[in-house]
């Protein structure tokens, strides 16, 4: 049964992914700073989802371990194919690759909820995808670390879609505790083969590990699991857009990155993208208001 949701609770709902999104792209620049550090990426995942896993557990009592643990695979391998491949790529081409989970959602929406895709977000994901190749200059030189987060795209984009339809079947909370426990667990495996200095981890690999626990996994997935369904999967990843531009605005002040004319024209080309996403939920909110005054006239 389809969710109905008024036009306050949505720019309620985009005014939060916004801001999920700001935590998201912030994890790009601090991450690559303790990543050169020969610290384990799998490692620093499980540390991380560890931390998220013990105090969710404290703050959410209840948890739906079959919807969970699927969330959790699914999550395991996106972040596990992202941060080994923050060690080897840019953190600027990181956040561009990642990204394309943007226009690959529509395809498991469709698929997974049977959400179609509207003729704005057609325009929003093109304008979006050009932006996203001019902010990062392309993926010249496309490596294994590229690879990896390709594979990492993929794998967020069913996330995106599976969040939106679970968290309409059940309490959004329940999902957490067992989805950051898989995550923790199939990430220490991980590390269990992975040879390079396997198990360093300095004290600022530390910190940024629970700073990213609190706020860009246990706040983020809170803000995710509860809004995401009121604008629906296609509208939120438009939203995400704005991931890699904070990801590339943080690179600059963090990192010393710079941005170029191009990439300029890329920023603006991904704001424009994140303004028809927005337009596009005030328009299907519209769109329903006149197809129920329809059904009340018939």
């Amino acid at each position: 049964m389809e969710n109905h949701y008024g036009t306050k609770d949505k720019a309620i709902a985009i005014f939060w992914l916004l801001v999920l999104t700001f935590l998201w792209g912030l994890t790009f620049p601090i991450q690559k700073l303790i990543l050169v550090e020969e610290v384990s990426p799998f490692l620093y995942n499980a540390v991380r989802f560890w931390i998220a896993t013990f105090l969710s557990a404290l703050i959410f009592k209840k948890s739906d371990w079959k919807r969970g643990i699927i969330l959790g695979i699914v999550m395991a391998l996106a972040y596990a194919t992202q941060t080994w491949g923050l060690t080897i790529t840019t953190s600027t081409k990181s956040g561009f690759i990642t990204s394309l989970y943007i226009v690959i959602v529509p395809f498991f929406s469709y698929v997974i909820e049977l959400e179609r895709i509207k003729t704005l977000q057609v325009v929003g994901f093109v304008g979006a995808l050009i932006g996203m190749y001019l902010l990062s200059g392309g993926i010249h030189g496309y490596n294994f670390g590229d690879f990896l987060t390709t594979i990492c795209g993929v794998m967020y984009a069913l996330h995106v879609v599976l969040i939106t339809k679970f968290s309409k079947q059940t309490d959004e909370y329940s999902l957490l505790t067992p989805q950051f426990f898989t995550v923790a667990l199939l990430n220490t495996i991980f590390n269990l083969f992975y040879s390079k200095q396997a198990w360093n981890f300095s004290y600022n690999a530390l910190f940024v590990a629970a700073f990213t626990a609190v706020t860009a996994t246990i706040v983020a997935i809170v803000i995710q699991a509860k809004y995401q369904k009121v604008v629906g999967s296609n509208v939120s990843a438009l939203i995400f857009v704005g991931e890699p531009l904070f990801a590339m605005i943080l690179s600059i002040i963090i990192l010393n990155e710079r941005v170029n004319l191009t990439q300029s024209i890329g920023m603006v080309l991904m704001l424009l993208s994140i303004i028809l996403g927005v337009l596009n939920s005030e328009n299907s909110e519209g769109a329903k208001t006149v197809d129920e005054e329809e059904n009340r006239i018939v």
